[in-house]
């Protein structure tokens, strides 16, 4: 008998490529601050935490002098962004992702999910602009739950679709997206494309291009979980 069926996907790193738009509005926080911002790659490596743990875990004592100010800072220039050039450009999909979605979206016993880092007016953004939002059943971001490896984002993608964990799977790219699946007894597929290096994952199963994760699904839906 068939049974209903979650994939959840992260957004940044997973579905778009965010990261000169994040890496640009962190330093335009850090210099409203009169800070000199952390590498580009210190950045990119904390993507897909909550806003407050990322700029905590990047420079725990600049944040405590100027928490307010840097989180201000982040979202006013990230937000001017997306109003002057449109969320589409700022975030544009990697190559399958719209593709992978909507065939997903076509199986009436496949429900589909996000758990982002993202504050939800951000989410429908981008997602509003690919197209995409329509696909979705459960949407959980940063201004709902704790920072991800938290499961909070998935547990609350389970209760209101009423799937079973082990039944749903969690995609990502980076190694908060693994752990928040371990943590919530979810099994995962790690995409390589993202922010973090696919042999750091950890993943049930990892995969090089969007045109796998269909396959990559079948195997571990029919595998024991």
């Amino acid at each position: 008998m068939s049974r209903l069926r979650l994939v959840v996907f992260d957004v940044d790193g997973t579905l778009v490529d965010s990261a000169g738009g994040i890496v640009a509005a962190m330093e335009a926080a850090y210099a409203g601050v009169g800070e000199a911002p952390p590498t580009e790659a210190a950045i990119r490596s904390i993507i897909g935490f909550s806003l407050d743990v990322a700029f905590a875990r990047l420079s725990p004592a600049i944040y405590a002098r100027h928490r307010d100010a840097l989180v201000d800072g982040y979202r006013a220039a990230y937000l001017g962004a997306r109003e002057r050039d449109g969320a589409a450009v700022g975030s544009p999909l990697y190559p399958g992702a719209a593709e992978a979605v909507v065939r997903l979206a076509a199986d009436p016993w496949t429900l589909l999910g996000i758990a982002t880092g993202k504050a939800r007016r951000g989410l429908d953004a981008v997602l509003k602009e690919h197209g995409l939002l329509p696909h979705f059943t459960t949407l959980q971001t940063a201004d709902l739950h704790p920072s991800k490896p938290d499961p909070s984002m998935l547990l609350a993608c389970l209760a209101e679709t009423g799937v079973a964990a082990e039944d749903a799977v969690m995609v990502g790219d980076t190694t908060i997206d693994m752990d928040m699946a371990r943590n919530a007894g979810v099994r995962s597929v790690g995409v390589a494309w993202g922010y973090h290096p696919a042999d750091s994952l950890r993943a049930t199963r990892v995969i090089d291009r969007f045109d796998e994760l269909h396959a990559a699904l079948d195997d571990l839906w029919r595998a024991p979980a």
